[in-house]
């Protein structure tokens, strides 16, 4: 398949701090190993446009907008949260980030490129339409999604979240958008320790818990998310693609190995071959071991690109 890697510098500039888990030398393990592998070769780069006003206002609020702009120091760090660090190059490369979905989301939609992988930061899934939180500014991949359905007419999206932590911010966004199916697992209880809400027609949540291992893991994508994603039959899949549920990485206690990862993006594009046409645009989310980061996102686009 056509895969576009889509990122930007401007994402490296994004400081949070010596020590921080979610810095800079995410994107460098992942670049390092897509050029050790020879994916680099194979893979149609292009740069991160940045997000408008119009694209960031379809999920935010303009008060959320103000804020974050306002927020950013002259020097030094600013903290938005006890968790969330921001820089002076922090605002333009969460432009970038959620940009990178938007143009993931046009070059799918044109056929230009059949699938797209956006290796980005700050991550976004935490972000809600009105506050900055775990790490993230902007939601990236809900900024992805609501352009699909307002620029390109897509009748109907699913956002399927593996993260280890849960996706609130996506979640709180489209909780009442009949035209957007959010399919997410994650350790519970955990951070963000946002409300939980029951699933719905448009909702499947699958708490896991701290012991889960690949067994569980499997059953809930097996017995819940693949039966609900059949029904919805969604136009276009969207992927926030969180690693660190990995075993190796210290962020969580769920156990998930490298192949159990690659396992459940060869379910997702299957989804997408049968009703979105293979549209699939995934977007880096977490994952903070960086060799385990860097090979399982490897296994991920290797899958995307038909090579796995």
């Amino acid at each position: 398949m056509r895969t576009a890697y889509i990122s930007h510098r401007d994402c490296h500039q994004h400081d949070t701090s010596e020590g921080h888990p979610e810095n800079a030398r995410r994107l460098s393990a992942i670049e390092d190993r897509f050029v050790a592998t020879g994916l680099f070769d194979v893979l149609r780069y292009y740069d991160a446009p940045l997000a408008t006003d119009e694209q960031l206002l379809r999920v935010h609020t303009p008060e959320h907008l103000a804020a974050m702009i306002a927020a950013i120091p002259d020097n030094g760090y600013t903290k938005l949260d006890p968790d969330t660090v921001i820089s002076p190059g922090s605002l333009q490369a969460a432009r970038r980030a959620a940009g990178a979905a938007v143009l993931a989301v046009d070059l799918v939609m044109s056929g230009e490129m059949e699938n797209a992988f956006c290796c980005v930061r700050p991550p976004g899934h935490h972000a809600e339409s009105d506050q900055a939180m775990g790490f993230c500014m902007f939601n990236n991949i809900a900024v992805g999604a609501a352009h699909a359905l307002a620029a390109h007419g897509i009748g109907k999206a699913a956002i399927v979240d593996f993260d280890v932590h849960q996706g609130n911010g996506s979640e709180e966004m489209f909780s009442d958008e009949p035209r957007l199916l959010f399919c997410s697992t994650f350790q519970h209880p955990f951070f963000p320790y946002t409300r939980i809400y029951e699933n719905a027609e448009n909702r499947v949540n699958v708490p896991l818990d701290a012991t889960a291992k690949s067994e569980e893991f499997r059953e809930a994508v097996t017995h819940q998310w693949l039966p609900a994603l059949e029904r919805f039959a969604p136009e276009f899949l969207f992927i926030s693609a969180g690693f660190d549920a990995h075993r190796d990485d210290e962020m969580s206690h769920v156990s998930l190995t490298d192949q159990d990862f690659t396992w459940v993006t060869e379910q997702l594009v299957r989804v997408a071959g049968k009703s979105a046409q293979n549209r699939i645009v995934s977007v880096l989310e977490g994952g903070y071991e960086l060799d385990s980061l860097a090979r399982c996102v490897g296994g991920h686009v290797r899958v995307l690109m038909g090579l796995h």
